[in-house]
């Protein structure tokens, strides 16, 4: 009865410290006198004490960075590019048995498929085409960790990290293209201008009134405005009819004297050149008193 009780006490202790409790994302990965034995939880599992070997692996995603990698692109420009690769575990037994150590074999294998995929693609491609070089790298390297049970389900690349002649040369491309684009804009607008003007242009010989309305609404903005000199253009246009009138009037023959005979007519230039002459001779002449 003596030796019933510490036994028993024995057993008890054997069996609590033999006990394990797994959380509902881990699972135990035991082995049974060097033997794998299987994979336990979650909740609470029995491993026997001395006998047995439990491993702990999460089946949370795993979020590992990729460190700045030195790498020449297809067109021989140097750049740095980082990344972010997300993975889970599927099997916890292949990633505990057939890989040492899980995390860092999936981080040198991110580093090199890296290096190796952007030193095929070219600058333009890897700024513009961040989508497919994503997927080519998570399809690689997801095809490599199968067989460690292991699922890689993205990778990002975080950031570009370009050298400053190369940034100076950028910028200089975007402002030309820029300036192209406004310039080929500025002329797009002309075109429409002018095509715009010659349609008023066009309404307006049809419509002679129009022009006479678009002057008195020119004259109403220039009042608008509280200028001490205002200038009214006059178009042509009014004194048309004016003009046309005194064209259709039939000329008239010049009155002549039935007393005294016309005397010769004087030139233009010879009438200027008397008139001249009689007002230089009337400054002359003194003043009588």
């Amino acid at each position: 009865m003596e030796l019933l009780l510490p036994a028993l006490l024995l057993v008890v202790g054997y069996s609590f410290g033999s006990l394990r409790v797994l959380r509902q994302y881990e699972r135990g990965v035991s082995f049974f006198l060097g033997k794998y034995w299987g994979t336990k939880g979650p909740g609470l599992t029995f491993v026997p004490l001395g006998f047995a070997q439990m491993k702990r692996m999460t089946l949370r995603t795993v979020a590992l960075d990729i460190p700045a990698q030195d790498v020449i692109t297809r067109d021989n420009v140097s750049v740095k590019v980082n990344a972010v690769l997300y993975m889970r575990v599927l099997d916890p037994a292949k990633a505990f048995i057939e890989i040492e150590d899980y995390l860092y074999a999936t981080s040198q294998l991110s580093q090199t498929t890296l290096r190796s995929v952007l030193g095929e693609v070219e600058l333009d491609e890897l700024l513009a085409d961040r989508e497919k070089i994503n997927a080519v790298l998570k399809k690689i390297i997801d095809e490599r960790t199968d067989p460690w049970g292991i699922e890689v389900s993205a990778v990002e690349v975080k950031d570009v990290d370009l050298p400053d002649q190369m940034k100076r040369a950028m910028a200089r491309q975007a402002e030309a293209e820029r300036e192209r684009r406004a310039k080929v804009i500025a002329a797009q607008g002309e075109l429409q201008a002018s095509h715009t003007l010659a349609e008023a242009a066009a309404t307006l010989a049809r419509e002679p009134s129009a022009i006479q309305l678009r002057y008195l609404q020119t004259v109403t903005e220039i009042a608008a405005e509280n200028n001490s000199t205002t200038i009214f253009p006059i178009p042509i246009e009014l004194f048309k009819p004016f003009l046309q009138a005194q064209a259709a009037r039939p000329a008239s023959p010049p009155a002549v004297d039935q007393g005294e005979p016309p005397g010769p007519a004087l030139p233009a230039a010879d009438l200027s050149t008397l008139m001249s002459t009689l007002r230089l001779g009337a400054a002359r002449t003194p003043p009588q008193e």
